[in-house]
């Protein structure tokens, strides 16, 4: 890895209220601000300010991610696990940190007081937010944990992560380590039991925790595999019983990574419903969802649920399959696959309808990711009552984001919308030069997204800056 350094950058401290500096914006991943001249009232007047060209990344593309923003800085991580620094008036290379690790995403940067945290396929890292210097690294991909594709939230001294488990023999864990050393602070493990049988694997995160105002860390977890099933072993039962903490919401103290309580909401998955997308936590409630297509919520003081809403199309998702051919709704890359947003006592939910046809022992997954259709639904935070729901061409497969009383919904063949968030009526719209599957980030009067997902066409993956008329970043 190679870090080049030029023009040096301020010392604002993290987290600002025009800033980005989490993969969700804040702490409580509620993705929306609300320090922003973009509204309603002017979001038809967005342009592009800049370009960044997205070198190439790993086969699902060059950007997967969230851009962070700090400051006067952009920051965004490509799926080589490499790292940029921009001037975000003018999108200028400030630093770049090179790296060969090749990442599925979602991957990403979480922004300290003076330092940068992201993580290849294998180790956590820390930057210099100023030069782009690596500080530490630490690996933490082990025999049993084989991967690490989250971005990381940091928080209270401490960067929290992910490994994921795959089978064989998986079993992904959560981690909080120092930032300033890399030190492990604390690890949990994520599949509570050994595996009985040795083909089975499964567990970790693959968005990013939240953290709650009781200190409390809110964390939804994936799902235990091989989903499906043999002749022998029909149904998942390389994995019998519920797993867990599989397909769950875990809540752990956040200085020492003790349990304190987890709901799981798959008792026995058999069909790749991770319940994935990062938590919101928002006054006494926490707000969780996944490939299943429902969003629960619930109590934070009582620990019990208050509603659970089904969005999208369901059919046959629910207890065993049977032996012979079904179409089941949601699909593989179906349901909710990224992370809500939260705003103004409504919950927006990005939504991939995508079918696939499954048996008890077998599962024809769609030969082509990019099939399927989207959503963004919006629903009452107090009842989960469904408030409206906005239709797309393409699946939806970046996050919901807010910005004031506008939220932006982006969509796998590159068209970036941005909405009214009490009625879903598009006020704007635009095209990008390639696929989206990264999320898009409010800072001052920017909306950054990247587009760097392979369409079959011609293309150009790159980071793209929206702006207000104007000289300049309003702050």
């Amino acid at each position: 890895m190679v870090a080049v350094s030029s023009l040096a950058l301020g010392a604002a401290a993290a987290g600002s209220a025009a800033d980005w500096p989490q993969p969700n914006a804040n702490l409580r991943g509620t993705r929306a601000v609300a320090r922003t001249p973009i509204s309603s009232r002017t979001v038809g007047q967005l342009r592009v300010r800049w370009r960044f060209a997205l070198p190439p990344g790993s086969p699902f593309g060059s950007f997967a991610s969230t851009p962070i923003v700090v400051g006067d800085t952009v920051y965004v991580q490509t799926l080589s696990s490499s790292v940029y620094a921009l001037d975000a008036a003018s999108g200028h290379v400030r630093w770049r940190f090179l790296a060969k690790a090749p990442n599925d995403g979602p991957n990403g940067l979480a922004a300290g007081a003076t330092r940068v945290f992201g993580a290849t396929d294998t180790s956590v890292f820390a930057l210099d937010r100023r030069t782009g210097r690596r500080l530490w690294a630490k690996r933490i991909e082990n025999r049993y944990e084989q991967f690490v594709d989250i971005a990381p939230l940091a928080a209270d001294g401490l960067v929290f992560t992910s490994t994921v488990g795959v089978p064989p023999g998986g079993r992904g864990a959560l981690y909080a380590l120092d930032q300033r050393t890399g030190r492990i602070r604390w690890r949990f493990q994520t599949v509570r039991d050994r595996w009985r049988d040795p083909a089975a694997g499964g567990g970790g995160a693959w968005y990013t925790p939240s953290l709650g105002p009781d200190g409390r860390l809110y964390v939804g977890i994936s799902n235990p595999g091989p989903w499906g099933g043999t002749r022998t072993k029909p149904n998942g039962g390389a994995y019998p019983g519920p797993v867990p903490y599989t397909d769950a919401l875990v809540v752990l103290q956040a200085r020492t990574g003790r349990l304190l309580w987890y709901d799981q909401v798959r008792k026995h998955d058999v069909r790749d419903y991770d319940f994935e997308a990062s938590p919101i936590v928002v006054g006494r409630r926490v707000f969780g969802a996944g490939k299943g297509g429902r969003v629960v919520a619930w109590d934070r003081v009582t620990r019990g649920r208050l509603w659970s809403q089904a969005v999208g199309t369901h059919l046959h998702d629910l207890g065993t399959l049977p032996a012979a051919w079904t179409t089941v709704c949601p699909g593989l890359w179906g349901g909710v696959e990224t992370p809500m947003a939260y705003a103004d006592g409504r919950l927006f939910v990005p939504v991939v309808e995508r079918c696939m046809r499954e048996s008890a022992v077998h599962t024809r997954a769609p030969s082509d990711a990019s099939t399927g259709k989207g959503e963004l639904t919006a629903l009452s935070a107090a009842t989960g009552r469904k408030l409206w729901t906005a239709r797309f061409g393409s699946p939806a497969m970046g996050c919901a984001t807010v910005a004031r009383d506008v939220v932006f919904a982006p969509t796998l063949d590159g068209h970036l919308y941005g909405l009214a968030a009490a009625s879903g009526r598009v006020l704007w719209r635009t095209q990008t030069r390639a696929g989206i599957i990264g999320c898009p980030a409010v800072a001052g009067n920017l909306l950054l997204v990247g587009a760097g997902a392979p369409t079959g066409s011609s293309e150009a993956r790159e980071l793209v800056a929206y702006a207000l008329p104007g000289n300049g970043v309003v702050r």
